[in-house]
């Protein structure tokens, strides 16, 4: 038997060993039982490949980002097993790996209870412990066809070949190159127990599945088209470790604590009315406070930066979206047109720019007036598919604190230094303080302007947001068609990432309108125009900041800054009076004179998560005090009115957190 010489590359290290023909990945990495696959020529491999000479493999271990999709996608095939052998009709649809976790859609008689998914749940661990072999085996299409004959979905994924799609998960099962079909063996005799179509790879068995959990089901479209038939979902998760998934399902019930639309209910804050729409959210008393606080907040601090307010209407004709190219690549996220005025296309903006494109060319402008910021709270409308609404964060109408930002091409990068400065102290004003930053670059399938242009932009912002000394992270191909972008991505109070402001840099609308300035020389000049989001959308942000805090505001956000809570009946009016001199201060305190008694009314205000409450009581009256009581239960006694109004005032003033 002759040797090959293959080379094992662990991140810098690269060694060389020489090993017998027919060799595999997994005796080249004999007893490292966190090593899932092998990586070799940029493709990953399960670890029954035969290395040939002069490869270079690369160990996978199980906790990297390859690693755990290997796992959830090979959680995903027992799962399909496990459905199988409790319901034999059941046609298989698509089972890729996903964010912390996997799905399988099915065609089936009736959907899935959640009684069933116990019992599924409970039959995938019989198959784990069996310890079942994933093996792989090259398939013609014909072959294939003959074997999935009574699989409807998989025969037509063998037909899409070479064209599946990353956006349904279709690309896990077929790709450009060969079929293959995975087969699950029996340990002992190698018997076929289920097979699948699928390019893998996959777990060398089914034991090496050391954690999971079904999470739930749902209806889905086949391939993710309102065309196709309606499947059934489950979803579930897969860990390295049950330590690692305990510490998930922990999250997430932490993250269902702080579910926006779980809170903004509980508390009062928003709804969104099935009479209205999907999407389309209304701001009640309590939220709307908040609502105005963070508007008012931002406004001022606008205002102290130099920006200048402007109005713009919710609809425009149909040629102004021709003009900025809009119509021709976002189409598809406009509401459809109206036909007004003898066959006009009016549309429901989805985009404030272009209209302050319109405004900055209303008259001649001089360099003197450069930089011009113009600054709107502008509600746009984007039509989201249902499938992806989700409160306020995915929304079809909703409030961009947008601004562009017009200067000359010598003041472009000092501009953009100064608006990201500023986006991340406002973000930070807020409470949010763990950032990091998204370099987005432009899509070569989706673009206007010049390659030139894009590549002086691209590294003008590459410059500025180095300067912030924040992790900047690439994202190929993510920015809009005119010109590339900033991300701001915040982390959250338990960790979880959100895009927040965007600053983009952009040479092709002023193009495309013909925005002009005059300059020092007399010459007409084009401005660069940047783009600027800071909270995204005011819903979006009131929903991330609801999450971050769990519904507890700080004291300057809170619709209720405190409520006063008489021991009694006669302490009513003393408490009245301590509220109406906060609120000459701007203070918003109230009273509760409900007939409920002290200990339930206490209870209540807790619910509502109100940052002070003040107590009264007959030696309170009799000295002119109050007595505090906090968030976390501990109370202060015998506290001046004066120095406790000055107290809350301070609080709201400093936007501390208590």
């Amino acid at each position: 038997m002759s040797d090959v010489r293959v080379f094992i590359q662990r991140d810098s290290e690269r060694d060389e060993r020489v090993v017998a023909t027919g060799t595999t990945a997994a005796e080249l990495f004999a007893g490292e039982r966190t090593i899932v696959a092998a990586r070799i020529a940029g493709e990953l491999k399960d670890l029954a490949y035969e290395v040939k000479d002069g490869e270079t493999v690369e160990p996978v271990e199980i906790s990297s980002e390859d690693g755990l999709n290997i796992l959830r996608h090979s959680a995903a095939h027992v799962m399909a097993q496990a459905v199988q052998e409790l319901f034999p009709e059941a046609k298989l649809g698509i089972g890729p790996p996903v964010r912390d976790g996997f799905y399988y859609d099915f065609d089936v008689a009736k959907p899935f209870t959640p009684e069933d998914l116990k019992v599924i749940e409970k039959k995938m661990q019989e198959i784990q412990k069996r310890g079942q072999r994933f093996s792989r085996r090259v398939v013609t299409d014909e072959a294939a066809r003959e074997e999935l004959a009574d699989e409807p979905y998989k025969l037509e994924l063998i037909g899409i070949k070479g064209s599946a799609s990353t956006d349904d998960g279709a690309n896990v099962e077929v790709g450009a190159g060969e079929l293959t079909i995975y087969d699950n063996l029996d340990p002992k005799t190698g018997d076929l127990c289920w097979k699948d179509l699928c390019r893998g790879p996959h777990l060398p068995t089914t034991r090496n599945i050391p954690a999971f959990k079904l999470m739930r089901n749902a209806a889905a479209y086949w391939r993710g088209s309102e065309k196709n038939p309606m499947l059934q979902r489950i979803y579930g998760t897969a860990w390295p470790s049950k330590e690692e998934l305990k510490a998930h399902l922990d999250f997430l019930a932490e993250a269902e604590k702080r579910d926006h639309r779980k809170l903004g209910s509980e508390l009062d804050l928003f709804s969104v009315p099935d009479e209205i729409g999907s999407g389309l959210a209304v701001f009640h008393p309590r939220g709307g406070i908040i609502r105005r606080t963070m508007e008012d907040y931002s406004r001022r601090r606008h205002e102290e930066e130099g920006y200048e307010f402007v109005y713009t209407p919710h609809a425009t004709k149909g040629a102004l979206f021709e003009k900025s190219g809009h119509l021709d690549w976002y189409a598809e996220g406009m509401y459809p047109p109206m036909q007004l005025d003898g066959g006009t296309d009016y549309y429901l903006k989805p985009m404030n720019c272009p209209m302050h494109n319109l405004i900055f060319d209303a008259r001649g402008r001089s360099y003197r007036e450069l930089p011009l910021r113009l600054f709107e709270f502008g509600t746009v409308y984007r039509y989201e598919k249902s499938g992806v609404v989700h409160g306020l964060t995915r929304a079809r109408g909703f409030t961009q604190d947008d601004a562009h930002i017009y200067c000359t091409r010598e003041q472009m990068a000092e501009e953009l230094d100064r608006t990201l400065t500023f986006v991340l102290n406002l973000l930070r004003d807020y409470g949010l303080t763990d950032f990091y930053l998204e370099l987005s670059t432009k899509d070569p399938e989706k673009f206007v302007g010049s390659d030139e242009a894009w590549e002086e932009a691209t590294a003008v912002l590459q410059s500025v947001a180095e300067k912030q000394g924040l992790p900047l992270v690439p994202d190929p191909g993510g920015a809009a068609f005119y010109g590339p972008k900033i991300s701001v991505q915040c982390r959250d109070a338990i960790g979880r990432t959100w895009q927040m402001s965007t600053v983009q840099l952009d040479f092709n609308l002023p193009e495309r309108f013909n925005l002009e300035y005059t300059a020092p020389d007399g010459s007409r000049q084009r401005p660069v125009m940047i783009h600027r989001a800071l909270f995204g959308s005011i819903e979006r942000f009131f929903a991330v900041l609801l999450e971050h805090y769990a519904g507890a505001m700080p004291p300057w956000l809170a619709p209720v800054q405190a409520v006063g809570i008489p021991i009694g009946d006669g302490h009513v009016e003393y408490l009245q009076e301590f509220a109406a001199e906060a609120k000459k201060q701007g203070l918003r305190v109230e009273v509760d004179a409900s007939s409920d008694r002290m200990q339930k009314k206490i209870r209540n205000h807790q619910k509502l998560k109100v940052p002070f409450m003040v107590i009264v009581g007959d030696e309170d009256m009799a000295a002119g005090t109050v007595s505090f009581r906090y968030r976390d239960g501990s109370q202060e006694n015998g506290i001046a009115k004066d120095e406790a109004l000055a107290k809350l005032a301070k609080a709201v003033a400093d936007r501390v957190q208590v």
